[in-house]
């Protein structure tokens, strides 16, 4: 393999889109793409203040990439959606400072599909381990005490594991459409009595005079961006500390650049006109996904949030042959509305040697719990499904 050098990068703008694509690919999922990544970071929302350091490494040859690591310095455990309390008192009980953590992830997205991205024709299980050797060396010089990877692609967790990484199993759900063609179909899929209840449910929400219609594509602008901004400030205030508000306006208005519209959805409902909403949702998609985001509501009515995060995004899953919907983190009351839960992998290192030796021996079991307890959940759901597989 021809010498390469090892940069580390405070902004994504240092590495220009054109090499993030070649390495990254035109297909992949919306919260890798370049322009996703610097929209966080243009709009205040990923910055130092607010504790999240860009810190991408690329192995560069001559004046291209040939691998990226899409990594962050993180001053807190929020916007993560992986809970690492645990890990935070166990370094305060070994005298240890927890933070600043190196993280792996798209920034407040609990989305599967973290992995480097690695030029096609070279050896991608030496360039990985090329990428965390670096890591390792970094974080030993820096006094940093852990790197973590989260929400990790399946296909690319064998290539970290290999280089020494430890895996941390979580779990979060998932609808599949398998052979549905329609919200009928959809339905049958359930036993009597929960068919009867998603039917309340939904007619609930019509009886207050609401219609939910999918915007998308250049039925987006800056408008409608706007107001989903709004029902996200909102929605996030009524937690007051607890709120999670990561977002500014800023970044929202980008979703609406022709760049980014084609993969968002709004979910509106609405009265009368669509574009004045009492409630919305945002999603995102690509060809064959929708990740649920966020919502608001202006008015507190039974069953809107249902219909606004869960079955009106269903729906236009179905018509648009999409295979699978996120609807996002947390939430027991997913599993009676067609979403199965499935294990996903955090991959992680330590660079203290009894806090490694410590956490490595309770890995293994913690996780054959975390399999046990997914394999119940799924045993209780009110409809059939196939549980969705990981490699693990």
């Amino acid at each position: 393999m021809t010498a390469f050098t090892a940069r580390w990068h405070r902004s994504i703008r240092e590495i220009p889109e054109h090499h993030w694509r070649d390495l990254a690919g035109d297909d992949v999922m919306p919260f890798y793409r370049w322009g996703w990544l610097e929209a966080l970071e243009a709009s205040g929302s990923v910055v130092p203040q607010q504790g999240w350091q860009p810190l991408h490494l690329a192995l560069w040859r001559d004046e291209s990439p040939v691998a990226v690591a899409p990594l962050y310095l993180k001053g807190h455990s929020y916007g993560e959606f992986v809970f690492d309390q645990s890990f935070a008192r166990l370094a305060a009980d070994l005298g240890l400072r927890y933070y600043p953590k190196l993280l792996g992830m798209s920034p407040v997205s609990p989305v599967l599909g973290y992995r480097f991205y690695l030029r096609e024709g070279e050896d991608h299980q030496q360039l990985t381990r090329v990428l965390i050797q670096t890591i390792d060396r970094f974080c030993e010089q820096n006094g940093i005490l852990s790197c973590n990877f989260l929400y990790v692609d399946p296909a690319w967790r064998p290539l970290a594991e290999a280089a020494g990484c430890a895996a941390w199993l979580n779990q979060q759900s998932l609808w599949s459409r398998g052979s549905d063609s329609s919200f009928e179909d959809y339905l049958q899929g359930f036993n009597a009595n929960q068919r009867r209840n998603i039917k309340r449910e939904r007619k609930a929400v019509a009886k207050a005079g609401l219609t939910v219609t999918p915007l998308t594509g250049e039925q987006l602008d800056l408008e409608l961006l706007q107001i989903m901004h709004g029902f996200y400030e909102q929605h996030c205030a009524q937690w007051g500390a607890w709120g999670s508000k990561y977002l500014e306006q800023e970044f929202f208005e980008a979703l609406a650049t022709p760049q980014h519209r084609e993969q968002v959805v709004l979910f509106s409902a609405h009265r009368g006109d669509p574009r004045q909403p009492v409630a919305m949702s945002l999603c995102v998609r690509d060809q064959t996904n929708l990740w649920g985001r966020y919502w608001g509501t202006r008015e507190e009515i039974d069953c809107l949030h249902f219909e606004v995060c869960y079955y009106a995004p269903i729906q236009w899953a179905i018509e648009h042959g999409i295979d699978h919907f996120d609807p996002g983190a947390g939430g027991s009351h997913k599993r009676r509305r067609g979403f199965v839960a499935r294990p996903h992998a955090s991959l992680h290192r330590w660079y203290q040697p009894q806090m490694n030796e410590l956490i490595r021996a309770w890995l293994p079991q913690v996780n054959r719990l975390t399999l046990q307890e997914i394999d119940a959940i799924n045993a209780e759901l009110p409809f059939k499904a196939e549980t969705p597989t990981l490699a693990l």
